[in-house]
């Protein structure tokens, strides 16, 4: 009779999915609260701006364009294609949330997708995304939502996951699988 294997000499299992999709469901539900209350509660649609401290202000905003204000959708055609551009890579990023090993590319993907997700969730409803958060107080120009936060923040951290292992990207284990075959 063999003995198993200890389990400190099992591999590491990836994080569960479940985690992934919890994640991005809490990215989204903060998402789309927070526009719902800003949009509904505040009316900060008539109101316009609600200044907070010197710093930071609920100030209402359209955004009919991507990060920052970029590739603004003016016709029909564009704000569709802007929201099948941010389906599509919603789900690049969750079939590479499914296969991510660290939890920091998890973590990073999630926030990206719930993010992504939250404002494409704006852009069929309302033709634009909802932004509201004003630092221009604290020299940041642009106006945000919970959604463009996630996606900065899970951009950024993707990004530090990737310049600390750089050996560690697909195409990387497609090359290492290959030469030990």
């Amino acid at each position: 009779m063999t003995t198993p294997p200890s389990a400190s000499k099992l591999p590491a299992a990836a994080p569960a999915p479940i985690w992934g999709i919890v994640l991005i469901l809490v990215i989204l539900c903060l998402d789309q609260a927070s526009k719902y209350w800003v949009l509904n509660h505040l009316d900060l649609l008539t109101i316009g701006k609600i200044e907070i401290s010197p710093i930071f202000d609920l100030t209402m905003v359209w955004n009919y364009g991507v990060s920052f204000g970029a590739l603004k959708a003016h016709a029909d055609w564009q704000r569709w294609g802007l929201v099948i551009m941010s389906g599509v890579i919603a789900t690049i990023f969750a079939v590479w949330l499914f296969k991510a090993q660290r939890r920091q590319t998890f973590i990073a993907l999630a926030l990206v997708i719930g993010g992504a997700i939250g404002n494409l969730i704006d852009r069929v409803r309302f033709g634009a995304v909802a932004d509201f958060l004003d630092f221009s107080g604290f020299f940041f120009p642009w106006v945000f939502n919970v959604a463009d936060a996630a996606i900065t923040i899970g951009a950024i951290l993707l990004a530090i996951d990737m310049l600390m292992n750089p050996d560690d990207t697909p195409q990387s284990k497609q090359n290492s699988g290959s030469k030990s075959q």
